[in-house]
């Protein structure tokens, strides 16, 4: 049978990842599908990321907050997978407006999308929404205590969505990730934007002590987490998928320096970011419970993803035309 799955935010980094894997036949439970892509086509949404896949999906640009918009485009798939939202915490920080519209009033107005042509929703979110955790990991059940703007619209998002299940039965199925990395991210993010200022000979900048702990994830592994969860996670629940590699942000820094032939020198700091989040770190023991496991082992992707950037100048030199904000 065929399945038609829709993919909100499927021109940025990730859901075009999960595009792409999903229609050269990465998922073989759904091996026979039918693709929409909805995305607004922001600064970090690129048709460009699709072009291995072009011709085989259909397109609509278009907002997630546009409810006649969604009225017409939801029913008839079997599964909406929501990628779509504003990810940038530095960006959040000067200019919350739009975090808060995409990222929670989006996630609500898609819901009801679904709720009213009987659609599964697969809603993708953040670890950033539990806040810190100075030891330890996250369950599920954590209390929710975001710190940043992106992360307190991701978090209100998800409640939203969550309450779709909850009050009306509809199929929900919620995930939170940590850090991505691979190819196609836009070189606003540290790692891309590391590499890329390297390429060009320009200092990177580490924000305060360079000792804040994230974990590091390929995005192939998160997008095969996401469409585990899609198959077989449980409806109305929370879903963790971790990558299992935690460095801090100087220990990062330091192997992109020695990947591109760098030295110290080229590290500039900076003054640290406003609620600056220590640590986060996922328990994934309920997705390990359906048979996931982390593929790509850190050093060879981040190997990989340097190779990547290194040889796709053309896609990734007019986004630094003005550098982003480091």
């Amino acid at each position: 049978m065929v399945k038609r799955v829709l993919v909100t935010g499927g021109a940025g980094f990730i859901g075009s990842h999960y595009v792409r894997t999903l229609l050269t036949g990465g998922y073989p439970a759904w091996a026979d599908v039918e693709v929409t892509v909805l995305d607004k086509l922001a600064y970090a949404g690129n048709l460009a990321n699709l072009e291995p896949v072009a011709g085989g999906y259909a397109f609509v640009r278009g907002d997630i907050c546009d409810s006649e918009l969604l009225a017409s485009v939801v029913p008839g798939h079997d599964v909406v997978v929501n990628f779509a939202a504003e990810t940038h915490v530095d960006r959040s920080i000067t200019g919350a407006d739009v975090f808060a519209l995409t990222n929670a009033v989006g996630a609500h107005r898609l819901a009801a999308a679904c709720l009213a042509a009987g659609t599964r929703l697969v809603h993708v979110s953040t670890d950033e929404v539990y806040g810190s955790i100075d030891t330890g990991s996250w369950t599920e059940e954590a209390p929710l205590a975001p710190n940043s703007p992106y992360a307190a619209a991701k978090a209100g998002g998800d409640l939203l969505a969550l309450s779709y299940a909850r009050t009306h039965g509809l199929d929900v199925r919620v995930t939170r990730c940590g850090n991505n990395y691979g190819p196609y991210q836009y070189p606003e993010k540290v790692i891309p934007l590391f590499v890329t200022r390297l390429l060009e000979r320009r200092p990177v900048p580490l924000y305060g002590d360079g000792l804040n702990v994230r974990d590091w994830i390929h995005v192939d592994d998160h997008c095969r987490g996401i469409q585990l969860v899609a198959e077989r996670g449980v409806p109305g629940e929370v879903h963790h998928i971790a990558g299992g590699t935690e460095l801090t942000n100087l220990e990062l820094t330091e192997r992109l320096l020695r990947a591109l032939d760098a030295g110290p020198e080229m590290v500039r700091r900076v003054p640290d970011r406003k609620g600056h989040d220590r640590r986060y770190s996922l328990d994934d023991g309920k997705l390990r419970a359906l048979g996931f496991r982390s593929r790509v082992p850190f050093d060879e992707g981040l190997a990989a993803t340097v190779r990547w950037y290194v040889d796709h100048p053309a896609w990734w030199k007019p986004l630094c035309a003005e550098p982003p904000t480091a």
